[in-house]
């Protein structure tokens, strides 16, 4: 099969329970099945309590499914072990979050340099002209000597947004991205998004609650108590 036609998620009928074999067990996700393609921007949205972090924590390999299969960029998750976890995650997965996680005295540089540093454990060349590339990408150039701590909240959510891309993931996992910004701020990164989706062909499924937000997104997963409850797909979207 061709590599454009292997969906870059795949989830068949996925469970998870807590406290499995008590009397106090409880499913949280019931038989979730969803496929993402490469390139799609999408929106996974529900009421608080729905299973969206759960799910998010399942997509992100940082927690294993009670049962079903999840497979990304075609490999089948469920027998690897924890270590080949990690380095599937680090390679294919970038993370978006509400709170950046940047490390504050580290300049924009060198926190998008980060990925690779931990993989390689020490700096080289092609670390930092990739990281200064990204920064270039993200329309931060001109800051990437900067420290995370000297910038605005929309710079250092642009900052995030080429940490994640760093060890070119096929799919980015975006935790209410926009949360903590203005809604200049919230349109300009939500606008970076989509043009990175859009010319590098990365998948972007985008956990929120703002409805703004979804509503330009060009496919919106609703899950309600555990369930995939709608899947629509919008038309392609031309703006901001």
């Amino acid at each position: 099969m061709a590599e454009s036609l292997i969906p870059v998620l795949q989830l068949d009928n996925i469970h998870k329970s807590y406290g499995t074999g008590s009397a106090v067990e409880v499913e949280v996700l019931h038989g979730i099945s969803l496929q993402l393609q490469r390139g799609e921007f999408a929106a996974l949205i529900g009421p608080s309590g729905s299973g969206k972090s759960t799910l998010l924590n399942l997509i992100g390999l940082l927690d294993r499914p009670s049962q079903g299969q999840l497979l990304i960029d075609g490999e089948a998750t469920g027998r690897l072990d924890d270590s080949a976890l990690t380095r599937l995650r680090g390679r294919r997965i970038g993370f978006v979050f509400q709170h950046h996680h940047l490390i504050p005295a580290f300049t924009a540089l060198e926190n998008v340099m980060m990925p690779l540093l931990v993989e390689r454990g020490r700096p080289d060349d092609e670390m930092r002209e990739r990281a200064t590339m990204l920064l270039e990408q993200v329309g931060l150039s001109p800051q990437r000597n900067n420290k995370a701590n000297q910038m605005s909240g929309g710079q250092q959510q642009r900052v995030a947004i080429a940490r994640a891309l760093t060890m070119r993931p096929s799919l980015v996992l975006a935790d209410e991205p926009t949360g903590n910004l203005d809604t200049k701020s919230a349109d300009s990164v939500f606008a970076l998004m989509r043009e990175v989706s859009a010319s590098d062909q990365t998948t972007f499924l985008i956990v929120t609650h703002d409805a703004r937000l979804a509503a330009r997104c060009d496919r919106i997963i609703e899950l309600v108590d555990g369930s995939i409850v709608s899947d629509t797909q919008a038309p392609k979207f031309s703006g901001i």
